[in-house]
């Protein structure tokens, strides 16, 4: 049942098994079975092309501001004839494709070609290409991988990149412009292969345990691993969505998206999602970065999206639009059945706004809800299936999920197993046999708690990763997600994003990122036009910081929340140094490593002029 101030959503009973452990532990499992599943992504892809042939599929932006739009028809044909020109060219399970290029038709082409023929592919994140000065993650990808075929959508933007790498023995294949001194195919020579009966042949031996992907996760430190993604996996992820959200077989989804694919939330929640239920993906160029969010908007201002997915820092930037556009926020929830979150927890002054102008534009809120997993996990493991009124519920296992909860200290480390999980990791043994413990559950390394301890049907609550929780000298616990998500509501909107520092030391200290726009508006029209650097260490926004800092700490009395002192942060987190995912969520870990220099700051016994202590 919903709340009459919702609007209303079909979404599957929330109920859950609860088993008991011998350690205090306990065992979740979904009462709901998992019903059978499709072999492979392309019967996906045929279905549909079979049942709506004329139906958009894949929507593109063009230079023109045109859409381009492809049927499931012409994307199962083109599909098809890239699958010929991949199988002529001996491609297979030991000679994949990499894709170094971001979202685009032609690259959901030849993902979809990969399927048919069964030969896996390994989208790479473009920040490793573009971003990137060393490009030493890249290589190390491109070492694992040992392509057969690499694809960039336009050559020239990409020739750093491929010039770094040694291409002996390995096709190039471009979109766009040409590569500078680097021999390439044409993309359109691919669509261009006459198709035989070999494709069907190919297909026919596409099973469940099919490698369809390989994922790179970013890590908490180190290169990334590859993560084989199997068909069984993916299909079993989509199946347990659809009975969860039973509203998407009545509505196929429209989606306006810009989650990059090389990541398990754009390129296997969302893009399989579509591809499941004979839906409709517009692929949004946009991202939640200055600039690049106002092509998001405008792309929300013609499409009226039914799921709306997206991270923290784009909603952030995407609502302060629908607040002051009457028009976008109308369209953008004329059809809108379900807004989710993923990425990190959303803090609750965001949660609130979007609520305000869901009503603002429909006279009642619009559910909001997460899930929670993992590439590993392909991702979903559990569901939030129901309305809650606040971010941090994860939800409950989806059908065919076993969930273990591990006693740790007062929380419980969490532990999947089901037909959604990884066989392993590519070409690592060792780190596919550390990931399972004797029971065969995948050790995700994140914890949770019982929402309501009296009734385990209201869900599971995220309690932040196991190894980012530390000790002050005190032998206090800070749980670091929890302390993160807490500062940044209580000085909300001035936070972009922080970090919790203070392991082995007397207090908790703060390095954040600032919300520049804020800052601006709290220094004035006289002081608007001040450099980043002399911005942040203005009056009005430590001031505003201060009594944001002083009035969590009223709230928060004992050391293992209290903060005492906070440096405001100018330079952005580093893909190379694996501060930052492609989702635009902070790696803790790896940031405070990097900016260790300015932890000992934090905890100078004189602290610097740039150090804010908060009473």
């Amino acid at each position: 049942m919903q709340p009459a101030d919702f609007a209303p959503i079909d979404f599957a009973p929330a109920l859950v098994n609860v088993e008991e452990t011998p350690d205090g532990g306990y065992i979740l499992s979904s009462p709901m079975p998992l019903d059978a599943y499709e072999e492979s992504l392309g019967v996906m892809l045929r279905r549909w092309a079979k049942e709506t042939p004329d139906k958009t599929f894949l929507g593109e932006r063009q230079p023109s501001g045109e859409w381009r739009r492809v049927s499931y028809r012409e994307a199962a044909l083109m599909a098809d004839a890239i699958a010929q020109a991949l199988i002529e060219r001996n491609l297979g399970p030991d000679r994949p494709v990499m894709i170094l290029s971001g979202n685009s038709i032609s690259h959901a082409l030849l993902m979809l070609g990969g399927f048919i023929a069964g030969v896996p592919v390994a989208p790479v994140s473009v920040a490793y290409s573009l971003m990137s000065n060393d490009f030493l993650k890249l290589k190390a990808i491109f070492s694992e991988v040992r392509p057969a075929l690499i694809f960039a959508e336009n050559g020239a933007t990409f020739s750093r990149a491929l010039s770094a790498l040694d291409l002996s023995g390995v096709e190039v294949v471009v979109r766009g412009d040409q590569t500078e001194g680097i021999a390439a195919t044409s993309f359109a020579s691919l669509l261009e292969t006459a198709v035989t009966e070999d494709v069907d042949k190919a297909f026919s031996k596409v099973g469940s345990e099919t490698i369809a992907k390989i994922l790179f996760s970013s890590g908490s430190t180190g290169q990334p691993k590859g993560i084989l993604n199997t068909h069984r996996m993916l299909c079993a992820s989509q199946q347990m969505i659809t009975q969860l959200w039973p509203f998407t077989k009545k509505t196929p989804p429209v989606l306006v998206d810009w989650l990059p694919w090389n990541h398990t939330f754009g390129g296997n929640h969302n893009f399989n999602l579509v591809l499941k239920s004979g839906g409709t993906l517009y692929i949004d160029e946009g991202k939640p970065m200055p600039g690049l969010v106002l092509k998001t908007v405008n792309n929300l201002a013609e499409i009226s999206p039914t799921i709306y997915f997206n991270v923290p820092s784009g909603f952030a930037m995407l609502l302060t639009h629908l607040e002051r556009d009457e028009s976008l926020r109308n369209n953008f929830f004329k059809d809108l059945q379900l807004i989710f979150y993923a990425g990190a927890a959303l803090p609750q002054d965001m949660w609130q706004r979007l609520e305000a102008v869901s009503i603002l534009a429909t006279g009642r809120k619009v559910p909001m809800t997460s899930s929670w997993g993992s590439t590993e996990t392909s991702p979903l493991a559990t569901s939030a299936h129901f309305p809650i009124d606040r971010a941090g519920v994860i939800g409950l296992p989806c059908p065919g999920v076993s969930l273990k909860m591990v006693p740790s200290g007062e929380k419980f480390e969490l532990r999947v197993k089901g037909p959604n999980v990884t066989p392993g990791y590519l070409n690592r043994p060792d780190l596919t046999r550390d990931a399972f413990d004797d029971d065969g559950f995948y050790k995700i390394g994140d914890a949770g708690m019982f929402a309501d301890p009296l009734c385990p049907s209201k869900g599971i609550t995220f309690a932040g990763r196991i190894a980012e929780d530390f000790k002050l000298t005190t032998g206090t616990w800070v749980h670091v997600g929890k302390t993160r998500l807490d500062v940044l509501t209580a000085a909300a909107p001035l936070l972009q994003d922080a970090l919790v520092a203070g392991h082995d030391r007397e207090f908790i200290g703060i390095l954040a990122w600032p919300n520049i726009a804020v800052c601006r508006d709290l220094c004035g029209d006289g002081e608007a036009a001040l450099a980043m650097e002399k911005l942040v260490s203005s009056a009005a926004v430590i001031e505003h910081l201060r009594l944001a800092m002083a009035k969590y700490n009223g709230a928060n009395i004992g050391s293992a929340s209290r903060i005492r002192r906070v440096i405001l942060m100018t330079e952005p987190p580093s893909i190379d140094a694996n501060e930052i995912t492609d989702k635009g969520y902070i790696n803790q870990r790896a940031a405070l490593e990097r900016r260790a220099a300015l932890v000992e700051r934090l905890y100078e016994a004189q602290p610097g002029p740039e150090v804010i202590t908060v009473s």
